[in-house]
């Protein structure tokens, strides 16, 4: 038994407490991290904000689902990791059992809809604590010299965003011209994944802040749009539209701006959670042949791949720390929509409080290979 403090949802519409609790000895293929890092993002609030019925089987639970740790204990049956071992969480749990689960989709469960959690952190135990109890070995991948801060948020705004970029690549025509709306936690690594990933891409990006305009360009966004240039803007930067959006917003004026300059056959990705609506039917104004997703977090491999491209230095993430006991303060800039950058909780001494703005310094800096030049 291992105690443990933990920012805990205990009561519906009740603000979450850091509390301390007792976790378990872990057995069978379980794994015991000590928290390294954890990440917050704007589904923290929505968990937090939920209605009773919404969380009414899963109360109470430890929030965060963006985890790094390092192993201190394994079950008996545990193989693929030891002690000491430095870990991201893949986060998305399934029920480990249907073909999805079989192939790493776990964030595509056939199951989910009796299982009572969407993942760690979201209705199971997660990571805002100095220790979290992770159900099986098979959600755990080797950081391998990773930051753990970093990483943390790779371990969803990162895997997030490559999914979405995973989902329109493959349909996108040569030259392709990709507008990014929303830029910030999900949407500046939106961008530095779309360079790195897709080539020859021209990078449009849209936001209502001067400053995230200014990160986008650092993070390799060719040309930037302020979203009161409406349509007729941005379908001027894009040279008369975009064979793909992703819509790291989800609001009614994004998704109505996004449907605006896609281009017939084109992919609409609508990441974000803003509350917009769409009329899917015939002879109601979207483009011809449109394709429509609405991804939710990554596979496996692909938290693996984005992993990778953070290793290989594709990827970086602007992060502020907050020390785990600072966690009500972090939740409540995050709603404020004051973070400068990507919120992450540590436990212990990694350098809380420090902003630590790792992507480009100049605008537009790029390699030759697509990936942001960094200082």
């Amino acid at each position: 038994m291992v105690s443990s403090r933990g920012l805990r949802v205990d009561r519906p519409g009740g603000p979450p407490r850091l509390t301390t609790v007792d976790l378990p000895s872990p057995r069978h293929r379980e794994v015991l991290l000590d928290v390294s890092a954890a990440g917050l993002c704007r589904s923290d609030l929505h968990v937090v904000d939920a209605p009773p019925a919404a969380l009414a089987t899963a109360l109470p639970f430890t929030l965060g689902h963006e985890v790094t740790g390092v192993v201190a204990a394994v079950g008996d049956d545990v193989e693929t990791v030891s002690a000491g071992e430095a870990v991201a969480v893949y986060g998305p749990w399934g029920c480990g059992e249907c073909g999805r689960c079989r192939t790493g989709s776990e964030n595509y469960c056939s199951n989910r809809g009796r299982l009572g959690f969407a993942g760690i952190g979201l209705g199971r135990d997660g990571g805002m604590a100095d220790a979290v109890l992770v159900a099986h070995e098979r959600h755990l991948v080797p950081l391998r010299g990773l930051d753990p801060v970093q990483a943390a948020p790779l371990t969803d705004a990162g895997l997030t965003s490559l999914h979405a970029v995973n989902l329109v690549a493959p349909r996108l025509p040569a030259a392709p011209v990709v507008a990014v709306v929303g830029v910030g936690g999900l949407g500046h690594l939106a961008v530095q994944l779309l360079r790195a990933v897709v080539p020859d891409v021209l990078v449009v990006a849209v936001d209502v802040d001067d400053a995230a305009l200014e990160l986008a360009a650092r993070c390799g966004a060719q040309r930037t749009v302020r979203s009161e240039a409406g349509a007729a803007g941005l379908l001027a930067a894009t040279g008369g539209g975009a064979d793909a959006v992703l819509d790291m917003v989800g609001g009614p004026r994004t998704i109505r701006l996004a449907l605006d300059v896609l281009r017939p056959g084109g992919d609409l990705a609508v990441v974000g959670s803003g509350g917009g609506a769409l009329d899917v039917r015939k002879g109601t104004g979207l483009p011809a042949g449109v394709r429509i997703a609405f991804p939710f977090w990554g596979s496996r491999p692909e938290l693996e791949q984005v992993l990778d491209l953070a290793r290989d230095g594709a990827l970086r993430v602007a992060v502020e720390t907050f020390p785990l006991e600072d966690a009500a303060e972090a939740l409540r800039r995050l709603r404020a929509g004051t973070v400068r950058g990507r919120a992450v909780l540590v436990p212990r001494e990694h350098g809380a409080g420090a902003v630590r703005d790792a992507v480009p310094r100049e605008r537009g800096a790029l390699r030759d290979a697509g990936a942001p030049a960094w200082p």
